[in-house]
Parts: structure tokens; C-alpha cells; sequence
């Protein structure tokens, strides 16, 4: 339901603020607890043609949530991934392939463009009856001993015990309570395009490495793809104004022809990369969720998976609060949920961090360490299936 944009202050057990992916499934998840939740977000078509591919855990969750059926027949599986080593390096690792039935799974994960999901989202919140929405922006927020308050842009104000701040990278909720952020540009971009081809995908998921970035070509239902190419910040623009077919020959020529004739979709999308990593995850009755708690390149697709993860989480700690009694937003469970976020979180971020590094570095030993890494996951079974159960999620999380 929509709250009157004239309505008094209002008293909320959870407030979250943001409307993307991220936001919109913890303010279910949070809803569905029983807390009388805020979302605090205005509808917005989305607006670019990003995709994700939902991996491990974020399945399972979407379908406790109620919101897989709306789209899981817009989503296509991921049964293969294959890692191609095309640097032209003197020292090039061996192409390596993950099959999901190899660890016993009809697919690692489903891709999905990123409007479709949040479509689903949006219809699924719009049933709760403890979900409000409040469709406008949040322009302040304060956080004090007993609440935090906030006010939007028509000048509505309400309070909650706890305030989920999934306001993205250059969050609100984050700066109202104190929380300061670490970051690295990467001196890297990422395009991002969808393309048609002749030839089917089977499956599988293809992630050409090349001097300069991972270029991924991710299955879509039908004859179709998603493309993630990164590349210097350079490369990337002269790609981005490209014509659609000098854009589509340079995708077939970096696909290697492997999905035959490629044709470019409308819409393409480039964006500078980076690693942002906030102090806290949560301080003062503010828990961080989505791009607000992290910012990783689109390098494995964990980006997501980790923002739909701390939904899963923070929903979990106030589901036990509830129930005991809790304040939702005292110390003791933002403390258990930064504890629950941060290995998960620091582990995902090193290993992007690392891999992005070795596929950049010009220098000959570490060209030799990635080389023997890759030969090592490719030849040796167990370690294979370890990389691949790892890679989905971690396997010391609970539950």
C-alpha cells in the first residue's frame, strides 16, 4: 500500500530507504518477518539493460520471498561456465570449464535482465500488508538514542527502530550515521550491452580474459546474451561509441565466433569500476545493504548475490528480535550483523581484487602463479568442485 504524502510522522519497526534490487528484497524479506517496514523509495522504471546472474543461495531466497514465480520464466539457466585465457601472453592459462552437474546441481544459477526482476519485486511488495510504501526520496536522516527519523522530498517524516540503508554508493543512510567508506578506483570500465546470435548458448556461460579485463558473454533465454566487457576506461568509451554494427563485429570477433553471428540490442550502458568497502556495515540504528555495504566490479557476478545476502541476514536478526523481544535497533544486533557480513563480504571482495590484479599484471611470475591456478582448478577434480561450491557461496554460512 502507498502512504498519503501529507500523512503525520509515523512510527515504523524497520525503515528502508532505496528501491533497487537490493532494497526492494530486504524490505520484503524484513516485511514478512511481521515488522511493520517502510520502503522509502520512488518508482522508477529501471533504466538500463543490466543483467544479473543470480547464483547460490539468492534463488532459494527470491523463491522463500514469493518472487521467483513471477519471473523465473524470463530467466535462463547457467548449466556451464567456461574461462578463457585470451591474453596472447607468452604465459596463458589453460581454459578451464565448470558444469554445474558435476556438483550435483541442474545449474549454477539463473541470468536475468535486471528490469525483470525488479518488476517482479515491485509486485510482490505491493501485496504485503506490513510493507508501506512511501514513494518519494528521503533528504535527511537522523539517528538517535531511541530511533532514527527521516524526512523525504514533499516533506513527510517518519521514524523507525532500525533503518536499512540501501541507498547505494553514495548513501545517505550511511553518512547520517557515521560510517566512513574506503575507496579504490580501478583504472577500468565496464560495458555492458545485450546481443542476439545464431547460434545457441547451451548453457553455458563464456568469460574471455583479456590484458585489459574479463569479457563475460552470459546466457539469456532464447538465442540471446548478456555482455559485461571490461576494459581501460579508454577502450571502453571508443567501444560504447560504436555504431551497433561495428559494436556487433567486435563482439563476434571477442566471442571468437562462438555464438556465430552477433547482432547488438538497443541499449548500452558504461561505467567506471571500483572497490568501496564502508568501515561498518552497520552503526547507530543503520545497517548497510546492497551497494551501500560494498561495491565490487562485475567480476564473478557476486555483486548482487552478496546485496540480496545481506537482506537474507539482516531479516534473519530481526526475525529472532521480534520474537524475543528485542529492540530491533539496539547495538547487539547490528554488532551480529556487521559479524555476519564481513567475512562473507571481505572474502568476495579479496577474491575479485586478486583475480582482477593477476589477469592485469605484466609481470612473468605472477602470469606463472595464475597459470598454475588455473591448470591446478582444471586438472584436479576435488579442487574444481571446491571452486565451484565456493564460488556460488560460502560454505561456512549457516543455514
Amino acid at each position: 500500500m502507498v502512504a498519503g504524502m501529507n500523512d503525520a510522522s509515523e512510527m515504523f519497526d524497520v525503515a528502508v530507504v532505496g528501491g533497487g534490487p537490493a532494497g526492494l528484497a530486504a524490505a520484503i524479506a524484513l516485511a514478512q518477518t511481521g515488522a511493520r517496514t517502510a520502503l522509502v523509495a520512488r518508482r522508477v522504471p529501471y533504466s538500463d539493460n543490466r543483467t544479473t546472474a543470480l547464483l547460490g543461495g539468492s534463488v532459494g531466497f527470491l523463491e522463500e520471498l514469493g518472487v521467483w514465480p513471477l519471473f523465473q520464466d524470463k530467466a535462463a539457466p547457467l548449466r556451464e561456465m567456461r574461462l578463457v585465457d585470451d591474453t596472447g601472453r607468452l604465459i596463458r592459462a589453460p581454459e578451464v570449464r565448470f558444469v554445474a552437474d558435476e556438483i550435483g546441481l541442474e545449474a549454477f544459477g539463473y541470468n536475468v535482465e535486471n528490469r525483470n526482476l525488479v518488476e517482479a519485486l515491485e509486485r510482490c511488495a505491493a501485496e504485503i500488508a506490513t510493507l508501506t510504501r512511501i514513494a518519494d526520496d528521503a533528504v535527511s536522516v537522523v539517528s538517535g538514542d531511541a530511533a532514527v527519523s527521516l524526512a523525504t522530498t514533499s516533506g513527510q517524516s517518519i521514524s523507525a527502530q532500525l533503518l536499512v540503508g540501501a541507498d547505494g554508493r553514495h548513501s545517505l543512510c550511511r553518512e547520517a550515521a557515521g560510517i566512513a567508506v574506503s575507496r579504490r578506483p580501478l583504472n577500468q570500465a565496464a560495458l555492458t550491452f545485450n546481443i542476439a546470435h545464431t547460434r545457441p548458448h547451451l548453457g553455458a556461460s563464456t568469460e574471455f580474459h583479456t590484458p585489459q579485463g574479463p569479457c563475460v558473454f552470459v546466457p539469456l533465454p532464447g538465442n540471446r546474451s548478456s555482455v559485461v566487457w571490461v576494459s581501460s576506461p579508454k577502450e571502453a568509451e571508443r567501444l560504447f561509441g560504436l555504431d551497433d554494427e561495428a559494436l556487433s563485429a567486435a563482439a563476434e570477433r571477442q566471442s571468437h565466433s562462438i555464438l556465430g553471428r552477433v547482432h547488438v540490442e538497443a541499449g548500452r550502458h558504461v561505467f567506471p569500476l571500483a572497490i568501496e568497502r564502508p568501515q561498518h556495515y552497520a552503526q547507530r540504528r543503520v545497517a548497510l545493504v546492497g551497494e551501500a555495504a560494498h561495491v565490487v566490479p562485475p567480476i564473478g557476478a557476486q555483486g548482487l548475490n552478496l546485496g540480496l545476502r545481506d537482506g537474507m541476514d539482516i531479516a534473519a536478526l530481526v526475525r529472532e528480535a521480534k520474537a524475543s523481544g528485542e529492540d530491533l535497533g539496539a547495538p547487539k544486533l547490528l554488532t551480529r550483523y556487521g559479524a555476519a557480513r564481513r567475512a562473507d563480504i571481505l572474502s568476495r571482495t579479496f577474491a575479485i581484487d586478486v583475480a582482477n590484479r593477476s589477469l592485469l599484471s605484466d609481470l612473468l611470475p605472477i602470469q606463472s602463479l595464475r597459470a598454475a591456478g588455473m591448470h591446478l582448478m582444471g586438472s584436479i577434480g576435488p579442487l574444481r568442485r571446491l571452486a565451484m561450491r565456493e564460488g556460488l557461496a560460502p560454505s561456512w554460512r549457516a543455514g
